[in-house]
């Protein structure tokens, strides 16, 4: 049987961190796709090189149009401008969304039954961008960043207690922004509610810094964005997507009246299969989680007008 290809557009951190991990995989071929002469060339010949180390055989092949990534079965968007110190996810939007758009109309034109995993930021407004553009079923569109602020989220959790980060369990709901709403009450270690391990101040100091998250990240590097976890987040979307595994993941997904939300993409639980978003999972809601997921999404619907005028 033939392997998969998947196609990532963008060959700068997050991208070509991707597409190393995908060919480690082994499952699927990779197109690198940048409109920078040669960057692609060179990093996916780099990660064709180290393949005889590391004992995979996928290809990997850069280019700089669109033509070698025709057919995939899931191409991954993460080009754009990285944000810079100081520089909110708003403030990227008009460049990005040109970028976007431009991406979207050429992967309907040459993989126009792909799966299509949005990753630039501002995420929740891309997405929705990409979806719109790409006249795509809803199913087949979808939003990386849940995956990425629950990692986070589990990380400052398994640090704090002392734990491995595999026993511990929790979502994030909403925008990727400062807005987002880590949920403490479905939180669990090995099956133990979180609230029965720590203080209450201690649970809204990690719900705060998961928040900051992405910013954190980039005050300390100052000449760039996250790129390690999140790649690691997109290649856990595109495992669960091509291995039909029904992952239940936090992913930025259409609603259309779930949780009282409409035509906007958003952070819920999804089960991701070979069909993309397979089902939105709804989670019973206090008044006052409804009410910080209704004011991320309103953040949310806000942008998505802003770059609907863009």
């Amino acid at each position: 049987m033939s392997r998969y290809k998947v196609t990532v557009v963008g060959a700068g951190m997050v991208g070509g961190t991707l597409a190393q991990r995908l060919a480690e995989r082994g499952y699927a071929d990779v197109v690198l796709v940048d409109i920078v002469e040669g960057l692609p060339q060179g990093k996916a010949l780099d990660i064709a090189e180290a393949a005889p180390v590391c004992g995979y055989d996928s290809a990997v092949i850069g280019s700089n149009g669109y033509e070698e990534s025709a057919g995939s079965h899931v191409v991954v968007i993460t080009s754009g401008v990285a944000r810079k110190p100081g520089m909110s996810r708003d403030d990227l939007l008009k460049t990005n969304a040109g970028i976007v758009r431009e991406v979207t109309e050429q992967v309907r034109r040459t993989s126009p039954d792909a799966i299509l995993i949005v990753v630039s930021n501002p995420l929740d407004a891309m997405v929705t961008l990409a979806h719109r553009v790409s006249g795509f079923p809803k199913q087949r569109v979808v939003g990386m960043a849940g995956v990425l602020d629950t990692a986070r989220y589990r990380t400052f959790i398994a640090r704090e207690l002392g734990v491995s980060v595999e026993d511990v369990h929790g979502f994030v709901l909403g925008g990727h922004g400062d807005q987002m709403v880590p949920l403490p009450r479905y939180t669990t270690v090995a099956g133990i509610p979180l609230a029965q391990l720590m203080a209450p101040e201690r649970i809204e100091a990690i719900v705060e810094r998961t928040r900051q998250g992405g910013g954190e990240i980039v005050s300390l590097l100052k000449t760039g964005s996250a790129y390690y976890a999140p790649s690691a987040s997109v290649v856990a979307m595109v495992d669960a997507i091509l291995l039909d595994k029904k992952r239940v993941l936090p992913c930025a997904a259409l609603l259309e009246g779930e949780y009282g939300i409409d035509g906007i993409f958003v952070g819920v639980p999804c089960v991701l299969g070979a069909g993309g978003v397979e089902r939105i999972i709804e989670v019973g809601l206090t008044e006052e989680e409804r009410k910080a997921l209704h004011a991320s999404a309103d953040a949310v619907r806000e942008l998505w007008e802003a770059t609907a005028r863009a």
